[in-house]
């Protein structure tokens, strides 16, 4: 079949990992900042991180409300990204384009599930027009919101973007899209199946092409030929990935993703590598690594993939 069936799920979340999970969550309702936002309040990503933390939280069914142990963590969030998207320009929240990308993601999921927050819906909707006006004339995005530079992770960031703020409703204009997926397609590398940083040939790797797989397929372009071929790149590079890649919490993020759109097969190939991978790096603490809030939200994202509870994540 095309999901996961209920004994799969069994095999694949263990006593262990549910143990991992629920640590990992404590760990981020103890740290999370007063203002709502995870982060150092000097650090220029914060946004980022709280989008990618609030999706751990909503991937294991937890969502802005008052119920314990973690819906007044949710709804602190929450209003702590509305608040971002109003100081520098609205809509912006954050310094660069992959926080508003993954902040559209997270508002897209709450909008989802709550009642249909009016507020909720006006930050995405003010979101998406940052990122429609961002695009440049060749399709893609880079780090700012303005239409100027373009490259192949910034672009994903803003396709997976789009697609789940038009899963929740909100409308984004189907060239915006094509145009994406275009620009994504001109840096498919024949050679080894994936995807440079920019259009044109280039060197491929990991990441990005987890990334470029992942946005297309969102979008329904699950049997383009760039996609079926960056899959088997991705299947081909995923064990020298495993132990070291650069931006390796991102990469497994999109990874991830990415084998659980493309089906069954490719998940529990993959899954239980990265689950074991990551279990090893959980500390006493419940952090993942070194302390750091965004690998442990990424990490908890990946863990929790089994559950299924964001659509947007799921073939």
């Amino acid at each position: 079949g095309d999901a996961l069936d209920a004994a799969d799920m069994t095999n694949l979340l263990d006593r262990r990992t549910e143990a991992a999970i629920k640590r990992g969550l404590d760990a981020l309702k103890k740290t999370q900042q007063r203002d709502g936002q995870w982060g150092r309040p000097e650090d220029k990503n914060r946004e980022a991180y709280t989008a990618v933390a609030m999706i751990a939280f909503m991937m294991n069914g937890h969502f802005p409300n008052k119920k314990p142990p973690y819906g007044e963590t949710m709804t602190k969030a929450v209003n702590a990204l509305l608040r971002a998207g109003k100081i520098q320009f609205p809509g912006y929240m954050g310094n660069i384009m992959y926080a508003p990308g993954l902040c559209t993601v997270a508002l897209s999921e709450v909008w989802g599930h709550t009642e249909k927050d009016d507020a909720v819906r006006d930050a995405l909707k003010a979101a998406v027009k940052v990122i429609l006006g961002a695009q440049n004339s060749g399709g893609g995005w880079r780090y700012n919101p303005v239409p100027a530079g373009h490259d192949v992770s910034g672009t994903a960031m803003q396709v997976v973007a789009l697609a789940s703020a038009r899963q929740a409703g909100i409308f984004v204009p189907d060239d915006t899209v094509n145009r994406g997926v275009r620009y994504l397609t001109l840096a498919h590398q024949t050679a080894d199946g994936g995807f440079a940083y920019m259009p044109g040939p280039g060197k491929s790797g990991f990441p990005r092409t987890a990334a470029a797989c992942t946005s297309m397929m969102m979008l329904g372009r699950h049997e383009a030929p760039e996609v079926k071929a960056g899959l088997q790149y991705l299947r081909k590079e995923a064990a020298g990935a495993l132990k070291e890649t650069f931006a390796w919490s991102y990469a497994m993020y999109y990874m991830t993703i990415a084998m659980n759109l493309s089906g069954p097969d490719n998940f529990k190939w993959w899954y239980p590598q990265v689950r074991d991978v990551l279990l090893a790096k959980q500390t006493a603490d419940g952090f993942f690594g070194q302390r750091s809030e965004y690998d442990t939200a990424v990490a908890l994202v990946v863990l929790s993939m089994p559950y299924g509870f964001v659509p947007t994540y799921q073939r």
